[in-house]
């Protein structure tokens, strides 16, 4: 009768350990959404830091920039993340206090599927948005075919492929030509959602990227991992020094080391048609958004456990998926920018 008694005991420990370890998880479980830019680099992040502390899990839901700014405003999640920076009427609708905390920066990509049409196409400025605009609108256009000597470009139209969602990816893309082209300024604008002047719409930069794979003679815009995941070919864009550039770490590293000298306490600038001969014109930083003042203590803390693991040691991981780590002197402003989230 003892070891009957003694093993209901045990069964009874055993169901409360479990309800408690149970507990804990669900306690550790921080979620957040957002920006698809640079879910490759989140995923592996989120992956490794599980095996430095098992008491924490990360659900992410890659859905675009907009749906995390809607969700972390609302505070269905524990924080959002965009490549586009809030602007102050976005910052006044949230209930507390945002920070943007830049994690990596990554380029925006022109990528395209022209069979017989290695990488390399070249394109300038004003090309590229006439082509968005739907002013140039065949593959053998004599001003693209000038900058391209030697490369047979097809006589088929250009099927334009961008975002159907709200996109920070999009809201880069968008500032680079609203910059190089007072047309699409003033017509089109800069933001996560734009109406496009021609195209076809994908969702995500994995939608977009596999319109373009799936689309002979098309075109469009993804974040460079996603270009390289699909094996798709880059343009090399015509920078603000004349140049054509090809998207890669070092010149998009080449694109912040002037901005970086001048990045405000609240991280909010752009970093499209920088100067430099070595700079890739389309280039954002990505960022996490997270409430200075947490409503979870213990969520708050881990989170920022987390954080101060990916800017120490997961900047490491961002060059082998294709994003540029940050400069030296802008991990030492968020680092302290961490140490005020309570």
């Amino acid at each position: 009768m003892f070891s009957t008694i003694r093993k209901g005991f045990l069964a009874l420990a055993l169901l409360a350990t479990v309800g408690i370890a149970g507990q804990a998880v669900a306690e550790s479980l921080i979620n957040g959404a957002g920006a698809t830019f640079p879910y490759p680099l989140y995923s592996k992040w989120f992956s490794e830091y599980a095996k430095i502390d098992t008491s924490v899990k990360f659900n992410y839901q890659s859905i675009g920039s907009g749906g995390g700014i809607k969700q972390i405003t609302a505070g269905t999640v524990d924080f959002g993340a965009s490549d586009k920076p809030l602007t102050d009427a976005e910052l006044a609708a949230a209930p507390g206090k945002l920070l943007h905390i830049p994690t990596v920066m990554g380029a925006v990509v022109i990528t395209y599927n022209l069979p017989g049409v290695p990488k390399g196409l070249k394109l300038k400025a004003a090309d590229l948005t006439d082509i968005f605009l739907g002013k140039i609108t065949m593959w053998n256009d004599k001003r693209i075919s000038d900058d391209n000597p030697g490369v047979r470009l097809p006589n088929e139209p250009i099927i334009v492929v961008h975002r159907s969602d709200g996109s920070g990816t999009t809201a880069i893309f968008t500032s680079y030509l609203s910059s190089v082209s007072p047309t699409w300024k003033s017509h089109v604008g800069t933001d996560t959602s734009v109406k496009w002047p021609v195209g076809l719409g994908g969702k995500g930069n994995e939608g977009v990227a596999g319109q373009i794979k799936n689309t002979r003679y098309s075109i469009g815009y993804v974040e460079l991992a996603y270009a390289f995941e699909n094996k798709l070919p880059v343009a090399f864009l015509q920078n603000q020094a004349g140049h054509f550039v090809e998207p890669t770490i070092a010149t998009t590293t080449a694109a912040a080391a002037g901005a970086a000298k001048h990045i405000p306490a609240d991280y909010r600038i752009g970093l499209v048609n920088q100067p430099g001969k070595d700079a890739y014109p389309i280039v954002g930083f990505t960022y996490l958004l997270v409430y200075q003042h947490q409503k979870d203590a213990v969520k708050g803390k881990k989170l920022v456990e987390f954080l101060k693991w990916e800017l120490h040691k997961g900047q490491k991981m961002a060059a082998p998926l294709l994003y540029a780590p940050l400069p030296a002197n802008v991990a030492a402003m968020v680092d302290k920018t961490l140490d005020t989230i309570r």
